[in-house]
Protein backbone atom coordinates (compact mmCIF):
# COMPACT_ATOMS: atom_id res chain seq x y z
CA UNK A 1 0.00 0.00 0.00
CA UNK A 2 1.49 2.89 -1.04
CA UNK A 3 1.23 5.97 1.38
CA UNK A 4 2.04 9.91 1.63
CA UNK A 5 5.13 11.30 3.73
CA UNK A 6 2.13 12.80 5.49
CA UNK A 7 0.72 9.62 6.22
CA UNK A 8 4.16 7.64 7.15
CA UNK A 9 4.09 10.45 10.30
CA UNK A 10 0.46 9.47 11.44
CA UNK A 11 0.32 7.42 15.11
CA UNK A 12 -1.15 3.99 14.15
CA UNK A 13 -2.26 0.85 16.45
CA UNK A 14 -0.74 -2.48 15.73
CA UNK A 15 -2.59 -3.20 13.18
CA UNK A 16 -1.99 -0.19 11.13
CA UNK A 17 -5.16 1.15 11.69
CA UNK A 18 -4.86 5.49 12.09
CA UNK A 19 -4.50 5.98 15.63
CA UNK A 20 -4.22 9.09 17.75
CA UNK A 21 -0.96 8.20 20.59
CA UNK A 22 -1.58 11.24 22.12
CA UNK A 23 -2.27 10.84 25.64
CA UNK A 24 -5.97 12.42 26.23
CA UNK A 25 -7.25 13.54 29.90
CA UNK A 26 -10.33 12.20 31.28
CA UNK A 27 -12.84 14.17 28.76
CA UNK A 28 -10.58 12.71 25.97
CA UNK A 29 -8.91 15.86 24.69
CA UNK A 30 -5.57 15.30 23.91
CA UNK A 31 -2.24 16.46 25.81
CA UNK A 32 0.91 17.18 24.35
CA UNK A 33 2.90 14.40 23.82
CA UNK A 34 5.09 13.06 26.79
CA UNK A 35 2.54 14.30 28.92
CA UNK A 36 0.78 12.02 31.50
CA UNK A 37 -2.41 11.17 30.57
CA UNK A 38 -5.48 8.75 31.10
CA UNK A 39 -5.10 5.24 29.51
CA UNK A 40 -8.12 4.97 26.46
CA UNK A 41 -10.20 2.09 26.60
CA UNK A 42 -9.73 -0.80 24.62
CA UNK A 43 -12.08 -1.30 21.31
CA UNK A 44 -14.42 -3.89 20.56
CA UNK A 45 -14.81 -5.24 23.94
CA UNK A 46 -17.46 -7.57 24.33
CA UNK A 47 -19.65 -7.52 28.09
CA UNK A 48 -22.81 -8.90 28.99
CA UNK A 49 -25.12 -6.05 29.78
CA UNK A 50 -24.01 -6.60 33.64
CA UNK A 51 -20.52 -5.76 33.24
CA UNK A 52 -21.04 -2.96 30.62
CA UNK A 53 -23.19 -1.12 33.23
CA UNK A 54 -20.44 -1.41 36.02
CA UNK A 55 -17.51 -0.33 33.95
CA UNK A 56 -19.61 2.43 32.65
CA UNK A 57 -20.42 3.50 36.03
CA UNK A 58 -17.01 2.82 37.11
CA UNK A 59 -15.62 5.77 34.36
CA UNK A 60 -18.37 8.16 34.73
CA UNK A 61 -18.13 8.05 39.03
CA UNK A 62 -14.30 8.67 38.19
CA UNK A 63 -15.18 11.96 36.03
CA UNK A 64 -14.31 10.31 32.32
CA UNK A 65 -17.48 10.19 31.01
CA UNK A 66 -16.08 10.08 27.65
CA UNK A 67 -14.55 6.54 28.42
CA UNK A 68 -17.77 5.64 29.70
CA UNK A 69 -19.12 6.56 26.09
CA UNK A 70 -16.53 4.21 24.57
CA UNK A 71 -18.01 1.09 26.60
CA UNK A 72 -21.61 2.25 25.80
CA UNK A 73 -20.13 2.26 21.91
CA UNK A 74 -18.73 -1.55 22.62
CA UNK A 75 -22.24 -2.57 23.96
CA UNK A 76 -24.57 -1.48 21.01
CA UNK A 77 -22.12 -2.55 18.12
CA UNK A 78 -21.96 -6.43 20.28
CA UNK A 79 -25.39 -6.35 20.72
CA UNK A 80 -28.43 -7.25 19.64
CA UNK A 81 -30.54 -4.79 17.12
CA UNK A 82 -33.26 -4.65 19.20
CA UNK A 83 -31.21 -3.19 21.93
CA UNK A 84 -29.37 -0.81 19.96
CA UNK A 85 -31.67 2.57 21.11
CA UNK A 86 -31.06 1.49 24.64
CA UNK A 87 -27.41 1.70 24.55
CA UNK A 88 -26.53 4.52 22.03
CA UNK A 89 -28.93 6.34 23.86
CA UNK A 90 -26.75 6.13 26.89
CA UNK A 91 -23.46 7.07 24.84
CA UNK A 92 -25.13 10.26 23.98
CA UNK A 93 -25.55 11.56 27.82
CA UNK A 94 -21.92 10.31 28.58
CA UNK A 95 -20.98 12.20 25.28
CA UNK A 96 -23.31 14.92 26.38
CA UNK A 97 -21.79 15.56 29.86
CA UNK A 98 -18.54 15.51 27.89
CA UNK A 99 -18.91 18.41 25.95
CA UNK A 100 -20.47 20.18 29.14
CA UNK A 101 -17.85 19.26 31.25
CA UNK A 102 -15.35 20.72 28.32
CA UNK A 103 -17.06 24.03 28.54
CA UNK A 104 -19.03 23.14 25.43
CA UNK A 105 -22.37 24.29 26.57
CA UNK A 106 -24.22 24.14 23.24
CA UNK A 107 -23.00 20.96 21.98
CA UNK A 108 -23.69 19.47 25.36
CA UNK A 109 -27.32 20.43 25.94
CA UNK A 110 -27.77 18.83 22.41
CA UNK A 111 -26.24 15.75 23.04
CA UNK A 112 -28.15 15.57 26.34
CA UNK A 113 -31.47 15.90 24.95
CA UNK A 114 -30.91 13.19 22.31
CA UNK A 115 -30.12 10.96 24.56
CA UNK A 116 -33.03 11.76 26.90
CA UNK A 117 -35.33 11.59 23.80
CA UNK A 118 -33.76 8.04 22.91
CA UNK A 119 -34.03 6.77 26.15
CA UNK A 120 -37.70 7.97 26.63
CA UNK A 121 -38.87 5.90 23.34
CA UNK A 122 -37.06 3.03 24.66
CA UNK A 123 -39.49 3.28 27.61
CA UNK A 124 -42.36 3.12 25.69
CA UNK A 125 -41.19 -0.41 24.61
CA UNK A 126 -39.46 -1.39 27.99
CA UNK A 127 -41.90 -4.17 28.75
CA UNK A 128 -40.44 -5.90 25.67
CA UNK A 129 -37.07 -6.10 26.22
CA UNK A 130 -37.21 -6.07 30.80
CA UNK A 131 -34.74 -7.83 31.37
CA UNK A 132 -32.76 -8.33 28.54
CA UNK A 133 -35.55 -10.70 26.53
CA UNK A 134 -35.89 -9.00 23.10
CA UNK A 135 -39.43 -10.10 21.78
CA UNK A 136 -41.59 -9.19 18.96
CA UNK A 137 -42.69 -6.22 20.47
CA UNK A 138 -38.81 -4.89 21.06
CA UNK A 139 -38.10 -1.36 19.60
CA UNK A 140 -36.30 -2.16 16.25
CA UNK A 141 -33.29 0.00 15.22
CA UNK A 142 -34.49 3.19 14.04
CA UNK A 143 -37.99 3.13 15.52
CA UNK A 144 -37.59 4.96 19.05
CA UNK A 145 -35.43 7.74 17.08
CA UNK A 146 -38.51 8.32 14.90
CA UNK A 147 -40.89 8.35 17.54
CA UNK A 148 -38.48 10.66 19.62
CA UNK A 149 -39.08 13.08 16.61
CA UNK A 150 -42.35 12.84 16.36
CA UNK A 151 -43.05 13.68 19.72
CA UNK A 152 -40.42 16.34 20.13
CA UNK A 153 -38.53 17.14 22.91
CA UNK A 154 -41.32 19.03 25.45
CA UNK A 155 -44.69 17.97 26.09
CA UNK A 156 -45.43 15.81 29.48
CA UNK A 157 -44.24 12.21 29.16
CA UNK A 158 -44.35 9.28 31.38
CA UNK A 159 -40.95 7.30 31.46
CA UNK A 160 -40.98 4.01 33.14
CA UNK A 161 -38.73 4.49 36.26
CA UNK A 162 -36.71 0.78 35.77
CA UNK A 163 -35.71 -0.27 31.98
CA UNK A 164 -34.08 -3.09 30.83
CA UNK A 165 -31.33 -4.61 33.48
CA UNK A 166 -32.30 -2.10 35.97
CA UNK A 167 -31.45 0.90 33.93
CA UNK A 168 -33.26 4.07 35.98
CA UNK A 169 -34.73 5.45 32.44
CA UNK A 170 -36.92 7.72 34.59
CA UNK A 171 -33.95 9.27 36.64
CA UNK A 172 -31.40 9.25 33.62
CA UNK A 173 -34.12 11.26 31.34
CA UNK A 174 -35.05 13.26 34.58
CA UNK A 175 -31.01 14.19 35.01
CA UNK A 176 -30.10 14.82 31.70
CA UNK A 177 -32.81 17.41 30.99
CA UNK A 178 -32.42 19.12 34.25
CA UNK A 179 -28.57 19.36 33.56
CA UNK A 180 -29.06 20.41 29.93
CA UNK A 181 -31.17 23.09 30.79
CA UNK A 182 -28.78 24.37 33.61
CA UNK A 183 -25.20 23.39 31.15
CA UNK A 184 -26.59 25.83 28.37
CA UNK A 185 -27.98 29.11 30.56
CA UNK A 186 -31.42 28.07 32.58
CA UNK A 187 -30.33 29.78 35.39
CA UNK A 188 -29.58 33.46 36.75
CA UNK A 189 -25.94 32.67 36.18
CA UNK A 190 -25.91 32.02 32.50
CA UNK A 191 -24.08 28.83 30.62
CA UNK A 192 -21.19 26.96 33.41
CA UNK A 193 -19.13 24.12 32.58
CA UNK A 194 -20.17 21.52 35.08
CA UNK A 195 -18.20 19.42 37.18
CA UNK A 196 -18.22 15.39 35.54
CA UNK A 197 -17.67 14.03 38.59
CA UNK A 198 -20.63 15.90 40.75
CA UNK A 199 -22.48 15.56 37.65
CA UNK A 200 -21.91 11.97 37.36
CA UNK A 201 -25.73 9.77 36.68
CA UNK A 202 -26.50 7.05 38.33
CA UNK A 203 -27.09 4.08 35.92
CA UNK A 204 -29.27 1.75 37.83
CA UNK A 205 -31.71 1.75 40.74
CA UNK A 206 -30.36 -1.29 42.48
CA UNK A 207 -26.46 0.53 42.27
CA UNK A 208 -25.01 3.09 44.88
Amino acid sequence: MNRTTHDRGRDRDEEGRARSARPRDGLGRPLPYGAEGVPRQPEGVVRDPGATLREAQRLLDAGMPFHAHEVFEDAWKSGPDAERDLWQGLAQLAVGLTHAARGNAAGGARLLRRGADRLTAVGAGAGAVEGGASGAGAPEAGVSETRASERGSSGPESVPRSGPYGIDLGGLVSWARELAGRAEGGGAEGSVTVDAVAEAPRLRRDVS
